[in-house]
Formats: structure tokens, sequence, C-alpha cells
């Protein structure tokens, strides 16, 4: 029997062929919509879901938080429970606070010549980047490092090695790496653009940004006081690592002057840096759709309900704040070590023999 498809040419229909979906593209955060972001760091002390309601019952519409302890190494991986990241996501959608910025542990560094404390660095950043995933953070602000000496080059390539090791087999889309600048005490990275940018140039495949500190900028030698040093500092910032690479803005007043290389934060207005010019920077329009977030003290009640509601009036707005209570004041360390100190020996009373 004759096979009656013997011979036949098959014709070959291209809408035959499977095409799998493209992936869908990236949902725009709902903060993303060009408003003004004013945000502030709050604590997590107690339950990390708290720090939402702090910054918004403080007026702020963003906020930056530590996602674990920054003043110790910490042991084993330390997680997020899926149960408080799912809590944490949902409550900072129904607030539509944003973005989210994690500040990194402030004993990593991964420019450190030291084997051991690199190694721990690295490991713990690398946990930092898992946590922020977790919370949903949109960018994980990180100190580049000191080089103890070891010359600017060599610190560059260990904080790019470093970043890469940390980031290695991680994929968050929404999550970007944000370098500080620094204020350019002792041998810390940081402190000029064009290091930054070298950084930048070596980490190709990761998404790296920069995050600018006021304080930081003056301490280092900007003087950002006038509009012609502002504008002077907005464009040497753009030739070297690119203000669209800048996402966040730190802003904070400095307690030492121009140039001090001294990083020391002081209320908005109460500085050396002063009101004016932070009404220069908070209306700069190279700096139109930045998240500005504050770091400044808190030495009384209150503090930080009052910084949060001077940078808005800055920017022409009265936002009230809905919560009655704020952070609690921060007690100095030099306090603190004194109040751990053992109490003085009292003098002996030599007795007269009679």
């Amino acid at each position: 029997m004759t096979d009656e498809n013997h011979g036949n040419n098959l014709v070959y229909d291209a809408a035959d062929e499977y095409r799998p979906e493209p992936p869908p593209p990236p949902e725009i955060p709902a903060w993303k919509d060009g408003s003004t972001r004013i945000g502030i760091h709050t604590s997590i002390a107690g339950d990390i879901a708290g720090s939402l309601e702090l910054a918004h019952g403080l007026g702020a519409n963003a906020l930056q938080i530590f996602s674990a302890s920054p003043r110790m190494w910490i042991r084993g991986s330390q997680r997020i429970s899926d149960a408080d990241a799912t809590r944490f996501r949902a409550r900072r959608r129904e607030l539509q606070l944003g973005p989210l910025v994690i500040h990194d542990n402030y004993l990593i560094n991964l420019a450190s010549a030291n084997p051991v404390l690199r190694t721990r660095s690295v490991q713990t950043f690398h946990q930092e980047i898992v946590r922020a995933a977790a919370l949903g953070a949109d960018y994980l602000v990180a100190h580049p490092g000191s080089s103890g000496g070891n010359g600017i080059d060599s610190a560059v390539s260990a904080i790019a090695q470093g970043l890469k090791q940390a980031a290695r087999g991680l994929r968050s889309r929404e999550l970007r790496i944000l370098l500080e600048n620094t204020a350019g005490h002792g041998t810390s990275i940081g402190s000029r653009f064009e290091e930054l940018r070298a950084i930048i140039d070596k980490c190709p495949e990761l998404a790296l940004g920069v995050c600018v500190d006021t304080a930081h900028l003056f301490a280092a030698g900007w003087d950002i006081r006038t509009p012609q040093g502002l504008d002077a500092t907005l464009q040497q910032i753009d030739r070297t690592v690119g203000l669209d690479r800048v996402a966040v803005v730190h802003v904070n007043d400095s307690k030492t002057p121009l140039g001090s290389r001294v990083d020391r934060h002081e209320h908005i207005g109460k500085g050396k840096i002063g009101l004016e010019a932070f009404a220069g920077i908070l209306n700069h329009p190279l700096l139109a759709g930045k998240a500005f977030i504050l770091e400044t003290p808190i030495d009384t009640p209150g503090d930080d309900k009052r910084n949060v509601a001077t940078l808005w009036k800055l920017m022409g707005r009265q936002v009230v704040a809905s919560g009655r209570n704020g952070m609690k004041p921060r007690r100095k360390r030099a306090k603190a070590r004194k109040s751990r100190a053992a109490p003085k020996s009292r003098k002996r009373v030599r007795r007269k023999r009679k």
C-alpha cells in the first residue's frame, strides 16, 4: 500500500512556531510619579515595620533605615523572615512611602588590606543586599571604604572586587547600590567624585549609582553655601559620575567648617552651611526628582519632626505631621562611655593619731 503523504512537500508556517512570552516590563513604583520626596532616617528598634509608621507620622513620604545593627558584626545571616518582609512591604504600599533606602553597616570596609576584615566585610555586605532585597528596598547606600594607606588605585580595585563578590548570585532588578561621597577624613575613599567614578567603571555588570551627602561635600571642601558654589559643585558631579546616577541626597547641615574633613551632622539651618543654602539645594533644577533624606541628630524631643517640616517649608509646602511622637533623643556616645566608666575611687581620709 502506497503512503499517500510520501513525497509530499510540507509547508512551514512561521505562525506555528512556539515563542515564549517576553517578560513583562518592570512595574514603575508608585512613588516615581515626579512628586517631591522628603525622607528621614528612622529607627527599626522593636519592630522593623515601625520605621514606616515613624516616617509617615513625621510628615515624610520617604525613609532610610538600617536593616540590622550598624555598629556590630552579626553572627550568621540574620535574614528577615518572609512574614515580616511581606508585612513590611504591604504596609509601605498602604502608606505610599518611597523610596526606601537602606544604609549599610558602618564596620564594612571593602578596601581593607586585612584579609580577615575584608572577608567579613564582603560577607556582611552580601547579607545587606539580601535583607534589602527582601524588604523591597529601592536603594542600598554604602560607604566605599578606607585604604589604610595602601594607595587609592589599590583601594578602588579592592572595593570594586568586593562589591562584585558580595553581589554574586543575587538577582534583584529593583535594588540599586549607591556609593556615598565621604568627608575625606584619614584615608577614606570617595571624597573625590573621580574615585567613585573609578569604582563604577570597574563594575559594569552592577547597577551602581551615587548618594550625595551635603555635610560630606562641605567638609571635603565644596562650598555649597552660594548659588555659584552650588552650581560649580553640581557641574563637577555631572562631569565625573553624572547627575543621572545621583538618586538620593542626604540633607545634613555641618557642625564643622568648610574643608574640615570631619563628618559631624547638624540640624538644618543650625550649622555652617545655613538655611539659605538648603533652600537653593532643595529647589535646584539639576536636583529635581531626587529623594532628599535627612540624617540629622535628635538632641531633644521633636528635632526629627522640626527638621522634616523645615525641608517642606523650604520647598514652599506646609506638611502637618500626623504622629504624636517622634524618635527619642539619641544618647551621645561620649556620655554613654562616661556612664559606663568605673566610678572614681574616693580619697582616703587620714585620721590623725591622738
